[in-house]
């Protein structure tokens, strides 16, 4: 089992940027495949990136390539989101989750474990 609490969200302009991370809890973050989701109010929940055990794969939403970038820390038990070019619908609170499964799934019914979520607000 494992844990994770995010951190790094808050207020930012249009074309600003925001870093978030994720601390997992437990000695066996390396199995797990990580991801990031997101959720805008009145909306269902997103998928964002995924990044695969050993950090050497990643995927991402259409929205979002070209502008957020994934990566982990395997030493550090620590996932990263790097968030440039914000924009007004990148407004969200976002989750980071851990999937036991495969890498680099889409799908949030393959990650069994979440954060508590960390809000991103971008002014237009």
């Amino acid at each position: 089992q494992v844990q994770l609490v995010e951190s790094g969200g808050g207020l930012v302009q249009s074309g600003g940027s925001l870093r978030l991370s994720c601390a997992a809890s437990g000695r066996t973050f390396s199995r797990y495949s990580m991801g990031w989701f997101r959720q805008a109010p009145g909306k269902e929940r997103e998928f964002v990136a995924a990044i695969s055990r050993s950090g050497g794969s990643t995927i991402y939403s259409d929205s979002v390539k070209g502008r957020l970038t994934i990566s982990r820390d395997n030493a550090k038990n620590t996932v990263f989101l790097q968030m440039n070019s914000l924009k007004y619908e990148d407004t969200a609170v976002y989750y980071c989750a851990a999937n036991p499964i495969s890498d680099n799934s889409v799908s949030d019914l393959l990650y069994a474990y979440w954060g508590p979520g960390t809000q991103v607000t971008v002014s237009s």
